[in-house]
């Protein structure tokens, strides 16, 4: 049986910064799914407030890669609805969600591997070439090594490399919501830590971000709420703080992962 606790708290518990009573972005009640009639999402929800970073974990095939897609229009909504800032943008095309202030990083082929870093950061500009310069020197500051070596292909970057510059090119159109599909996926612990350690500086820039991971304790520790999905649905709600606690979540989610990190 699925127990779906949501839990209310004051923005300054969660460290927001700002203290807006109406979420970023809503994702409500969706069903959505890669083939007419066969679902992935059953009914699934979730709540963005300015400058939050919220976590989705779950076990493999709970929906948790489906759930970022369908935001961004990757994965057609069959029912339910996306707003952002009170609009809706269920289904929208993803250069609308772009123009709109919606970055996405997937999980896999993130790069253009024959172009240049700096090649790479234009195409995040395409929309608005005219904020290349500028947006070149913030990301540069963010993330100083793909300035320096702005005119090394992309395909002779490390995973974790191309990682900060998948994340590098979603921030070059300045976006108040960033999704992250997986972002330390494959990667060795020291470059996982690397990839956290990075989210948690871009959130604190300003940008709240969604982020889906399958390490599931790091996520925990660096997100203001999580949410755990199971079957498409969800199947507890809270702070990262409590998620990383609750004996329910570690027996049926965590495992020994979180347990071993306690000890």
């Amino acid at each position: 049986m699925r127990i779906w606790v949501r839990i209310t708290m004051p923005p300054s518990i969660w460290g927001r910064t700002d203290m807006s009573a109406e979420p970023l972005l809503i994702a409500d009640d969706l069903t959505a799914g890669y083939l007419p009639g066969v679902n992935i999402l059953n009914g699934c929800s979730l709540e963005l407030f300015e400058g939050e970073l919220v976590g989705i974990i779950g076990p493999n095939g709970a929906g948790k890669s489906t759930l970022v897609k369908a935001i961004f229009g990757l994965v057609n909504i069959s029912a339910g609805a996306v707003r952002l800032r009170g609009e809706d943008i269920t289904n929208m095309k993803a250069h609308s969600l772009v123009s709109r202030g919606i970055g996405y990083v997937p999980q896999t082929n993130n790069v253009f591997p024959s172009l240049t870093i700096e090649e790479n950061l234009e195409m995040g500009t395409f929309l608005k070439p005219k904020m290349f310069s500028e947006r070149f020197e913030v990301v540069g500051q963010m993330f100083p090594k793909l300035a320096e070596r702005r005119s090394q292909r992309a395909g002779s970057l490390s995973g974790g490399e191309r990682q900060m510059l998948a994340m590098g090119r979603a921030l070059m159109m300045d976006p108040s919501v960033l999704l992250l599909d997986e972002p330390s996926a494959g990667l060795s612990p020291a470059l996982q830590d690397e990839v956290f350690v990075r989210c948690h500086k871009i959130n604190q820039a300003g940008v709240s971000i969604v982020m889906v991971e399958q390490n599931a304790s790091r996520c925990l520790q660096i997100c203001h709420r999580g949410y755990v999905l199971d079957q498409g649905a969800n199947a507890y709600t809270g702070t990262g703080r409590e998620l990383l606690s609750d004996p329910k979540v570690i027996e049926l989610y965590l495992g020994t992962l979180v347990k071993s990190h306690q000890d």
